[in-house]
């Protein structure tokens, strides 16, 4: 017996117990041995993290899918799991140490990581036990870890192998440096942050012509003591002529040269632009270009070094600007300065400024790798859902740079490298490996090495996951069977770092696309459409939701709006709303219960004769079909789009309504097979709705399965409904009638103000005898639904009646005298020019050119929502104006 209230906190905890004692999620059950495979790794959270709303839309996404197909009777395994997240753990740990007035450093590395490895076991399960609760159906007995045994072994063989390919390699490049964290960071460790600075002008005096400037113009003035050249526009009329001339860089005193380059655009600043290749990651392409000297002005903590002139050694880079700024003011070099807004990089852990620094680090041959992730991509053997991403992962692999891997860190996988006293590099998989390399190399035992400090880029043992998750490199039976793998769904944020250096390395290794299908999904934004953020305030903690609506409501919200690519934009309301169609979904079951509708044993769809189970079950059928279609072609918004629209409007507000008077008829047998198709049907939606909403469908599955035929198990194993055939034209015709004409004098009554209560004549304009035999054997119904006061046939439509078309026949409301002609016309008059107001509103921004530039798309958006909402209201008042003349 259902409760009366539904309450998704009771429910929740006991139905994950329920999976988990079904194991429900477990991959390679013996009842799908000879099964077809599906498998999803997912993308996997740091370790450090908490649930936040991307990780809510990514994975819920990816649990429909695996939920989806897991009915269909596939051997399903979404691969779990979490990443060390190098820098994000070390930060963490590092700052509860520095609390109790312990500093890393002091502890030594060896300690450090025991502190790691402690706080990993003690917090480091906190983002997986809240998927749970979201009631993601991972496999959770196969959870791995990026630094977990099985999964470092693979790293280094990976490492190892590629750098006996020449695809591992050390280079002296320029990163992007964290000064305060010491390391190099990845790009997406880096945000750029609109920052209200300066432009300094320079002048460089000519050396042939001291008293001729070339002004250069500069965001970074401390740079400029590692300048080593000027670059203009080879096309800019003002300097071709200085081309090949060399200045005095001024508080240097080194003579350097003006290069043509086409970097220098003409339109901005001076024209000129200083070089400094060892700080600048453009200038750097630019020495490249030019064979310019690099010259690292910088320490590792951002101070001036040796290489610039002694009286800014040891000053802070910023200390420096102020320094270099005040004494080319002395000289008369400083031509002016503006005001300048401008994008600064700062480190997302931290928030240090990024340094571009010149050092020595590990790199990958990305662009050799790169070749045949391209062409497998270009061949189909992968595809990108929407297509349109394919174009940014082409762009970027075609213009791909070498892969820093090497990160100044303790925590993570140690660079498997030695080196001899003499700066000789040995790659092993271990130290006696490397020990047996360095004595043969020398001639000699016991040569003595130093293992390199650092640690790999996260990104790397992430590059991985698809294969060393299923037990690479050794050959395990979960990588013969489930490799490769059959979806990836992520964020378009990641394609480059994630997405591809998987399609990179799992072909290199595995010489097999890592998976089939990569669906990209966008951001979770505010209802305004802004970014979510702390400094704006409108963070949304899903946890939160999910105790106040329940996790079924969260994941329905998210999908219903997840539209392929795009980005959502969520609203507190909309879960409130999906709270209200499980409570809907609930109150139906319970309505079912109430009239005894229970599972029939060998009931067939197929088979029933009354006009209303036909019609419902080939409804339903469409439905499934509808979602089923929907899902396969990840419209996930669409997907949900049709389950709701069938329970909510179809099975809730009309079969219900419609089967009332015959549970409460005389007839037996007609009452037996409704109510058979009723429970039958309830199965079928708990089944189709199952992949959005588990665990109210698990309750309610579990609950009507106590009466009728037992249950084989859970509904997360049960099969997904196969219900081809099962539509019929004659009953849809029928009921389809029904539904269409109530629908429409509801609507006619609602545009032309008719009181609630009011009672309306209906006349049946001229229509065919099928149609009159409709409307007399479903008087009643329509009397009750439509409100209607009798219903009459006519050759024609009576003067001062609205007239409808159901079907391609004629139907009229006479509605002269019921409704105040006058006060109706005045009251549709004004909201017409309201909505042409609006309309005009939107058209004028649209239509402005300085908007349009300048306007955030998501506002763009917004404006043309507004006014497409307004042009659909517009048209309905006009249709009423219409019908009020048809009143007189």
């Amino acid at each position: 017996m259902l409760e009366k209230t539904y309450s998704p906190k009771d429910i929740e905890a006991r139905m994950a117990e329920t999976w988990d004692k079904a194991e429900a999620f477990k991959a390679g059950r013996p009842d799908r041995a000879g099964a077809e495979t599906y498998c999803i790794v997912i993308p996997p959270p740091n370790v450090t993290g908490s649930l936040h709303m991307g990780h809510a839309l990514n994975n819920t996404l990816q649990d429909v899918l695996c939920r989806y197909e897991r009915m269909r009777g596939k051997d399903v395994l979404w691969q779990p799991g979490t990443d060390h997240a190098g820098i994000a753990t070390q930060l963490v740990v590092s700052r509860q140490l520095a609390d109790k007035q312990i500093q890393m450093r002091d502890l030594g590395r060896e300690k450090f990581l025991e502190k790691v490895w402690e706080w990993k076991a003690e917090s480091g399960g906190t983002i997986v036990n809240q998927l749970k609760r979201l009631g993601a159906s991972c496999d959770w007995s196969r959870e791995r870890f990026t630094m977990d045994e099985g999964l470092s072994k693979a790293v280094i063989k990976v490492f190892v192998e590629l750098h006996k390919g020449g695809l591992i390699y050390r280079d002296k490049r320029l990163v992007n440096w964290d000064p305060e964290f010491q390391s190099a960071i990845s790009d997406l460790e880096v945000d750029s942050l609109e920052v209200k600075g300066n432009l300094w002008h320079f002048r460089y005096p000519l050396k042939d012509n001291p008293g001729e400037y070339i002004v250069v113009a500069t965001t970074r003035p401390e740079t400029m003591l590692g300048d080593t050249a000027v670059a203009v526009h080879p096309e800019d009329e003002r300097y071709r002529h200085l081309i090949g001339k060399t200045v005095v860089l001024p508080l240097v005193g080194r003579e350097i040269l003006i290069v043509g380059d086409t970097y220098s655009d003409p339109e901005k600043g001076s024209g000129a632009v200083k070089i400094t290749p060892a700080h600048d990651f453009n200038d750097f392409e630019v020495g490249k270009r030019h064979n310019l000297e690099l010259i690292n002005i910088f320490d590792a903590s951002a101070v001036v070094n040796e290489n610039a002139p002694e009286a800014y050694r040891g000053l802070g880079r910023f200390d420096a600007r102020k320094k270099v700024v005040a004494d080319l003011e002395e000289l008369g070099l400083v031509e002016k300065i503006e005001p300048h807004t401008h994008m600064v990089p700062h480190a997302q852990r931290g928030g240090a400024v990024v340094e571009p620094w010149l050092t020595e680090q590990w790199y990958v041959d990305a662009a050799t790798l790169a070749k045949p992730a391209l062409e497998a991509v270009r061949k189909g053997e992968t595809r990108f859902v929407p297509e349109r991403f394919a174009g940014d992962y082409f762009r970027w692999l075609e213009n791909i740079q070498p892969w820093c891997i090497s990160r100044q860190l303790w925590w993570g996988h140690q660079i498997p490298a030695w080196y001899a006293e003499d700066g000789e590099i040995f790659v092993a998989a271990d130290e006696a490996g490397a020990q047996m390399l360095a004595d043969k190399h020398f001639g000699r035992a016991g040569v003595r090495l130093t293992r390199d400090p650092d640690v790999l880029d996260t990104w790397f043992s992430s590059g991985l996951w698809p294969f060393s998750t299923l037990g690479w490199p050794d050959e395990t039976a979960e990588l013969k069977r489930f490799y490769p793998t059959s979806t990836l769904v992520t964020g378009f944020d990641i394609i480059f770092f994630w997405v591809a250096r998987m399609m990179m390395l799992g072909l290199h290794f595995m010489k097999e696309k890592p998976f089939s299908d990569v669906v990209i999904h966008g951001l979770v934004r505010d209802d305004k459409g802004r970014k979510m953020s702390k400094t704006l305030g409108n963070v949304v903690d899903p946890l939160g939701l999910i105790d106040e609506f329940g996790a079924d409501a969260l994941r329905f919200a998210l999908v219903a709006q997840a539209s392929q690519g795009s980005d959502v934009k969520f609203a507190r309301s909309r879960v409130e709303g999906y709270r209200n169609f499980a409570t809907k979904l609930w109150n139906a079951a319970r309505f079912t219960e109430v009239n005894e509708c229970r599972r029939v044993a060998g009931f067939d769809p197929a088979r029933v004769e009354t006009t209303l189970a036909k019609w419902i079950v080939g409804e339903t059928a469409k439905a499934v079909a509808e979602t089923e279609a929907a899902i396969q072609s990840y419209k996930y918004n669409e997907a949900a789009g049709a389950a709701y629209r069938f329970v909510w409007n179809i099975f809730c507000d009309w079969f219900l309504e419609l089967a009332k008077p015959v549970f409460n008829g005389a007839d037996e047998t007609a009452k037996a097979e409704v109510r058979a198709a009723t429970a039958w049907t309830l199965d079928q939606i708990l089944a189709l709705l199952h992949p959005f909403m588990p665990f109210i469908t698990e309750e309610l599955w579990t609950v009507t399965g106590e009466e009728g035929p037992a249950r084989t198990g859970v509904l997360a194993l049960s099969r997904w409904p196969e219900l081809k055939g099962l539509e019929s034209a004659e009953a849809e015709a029928e009921i389809g009638w029904l539904v269409d004409t109530i629908s429409a004098i509801r609507s006619v009554r609602a545009e032309m103000n008719v009181a609630p209560g009011a009672q309306v004549p209906l006349v049946l304009a001229g229509v065919s005898a099928q149609t009159a035999e409709r409307a007399a054997r479903h008087h009643d119904l329509l009397a009750r639904l439509a409100r209607l006061s009798e219903v009459t046939p006519a050759d024609a439509a009576p003067k001062g009646s609205v007239q409808i078309v159901v079907r391609g026949e004629t139907l009229a409301l006479p509605l002269a005298g019921i409704v105040d002609v006058s006060a109706e016309r005045v009251r549709l008059t004004k909201a017409l020019k309201e909505a042409e107001g609006d309309i005009a509103r939107c058209d004028g921004k649209l239509g402005n050119a300085n908007f349009m530039a300048r306007a955030a798309e998501d506002v763009i958006d917004e404006q043309r929502e507004k006014r497409a909402e307004a042009a659909e209201r517009k048209a309905r008042i006009e249709t009423a104006i219409g019908r009020l003349a048809d009143l007189g």
